[in-house]
């Protein structure tokens, strides 16, 4: 059974850092791609940043320069380092994988990933 498993959710005061990591199991995820989405209430789930599997990276406009993510194909896990963060990152932040087809470069709709973890709340107090 294929699990995504993420953690380091919780709160944190406006301009400070938190990262996020998620654990995969029942499958590896090397030749995939892994991304982070988010979502807050009464809003759509919003892309946040993919890799893929030569480590190429993709970036919403919105966290561009303040967020980083990294994969270790070792310990079949994905990160979220977010720095300098703002109230309006908020969210409860996803990760997701795409095994669709191997190889292939990061796509930002959710609609493209096959499985998903259940989420950690990230609040950001100003």
């Amino acid at each position: 059974q294929v699990q995504l498993v993420e953690s380091g959710g919780g709160l944190v005061q406006a301009g400070g850092s938190r990262r996020l990591s998620c654990a995969a199991s029942g499958r590896k995820f090397s030749t995939n791609v892994m991304a982070w989405f988010r979502q807050t209430p009464g809003k759509e789930r919003e892309f946040v940043a993919g890799i893929d599997w030569s480590a190429a990276t993709t970036y919403a406009d919105s966290v561009k320069g303040r967020f980083t993510i990294s994969r270790d194909n070792a310990k079949n896990s994905v990160s979220l380092q977010m720095n300098s963060l703002k109230p309006e990152d908020t969210a409860v932040y996803y990760c997701a994988a795409d095994v669709s087809i191997p190889y292939s470069s990061v796509g930002v709709a959710g609609d493209a990933y096959d499985y998903w973890g259940q989420g950690t709340q990230v609040t950001v107090s100003s």
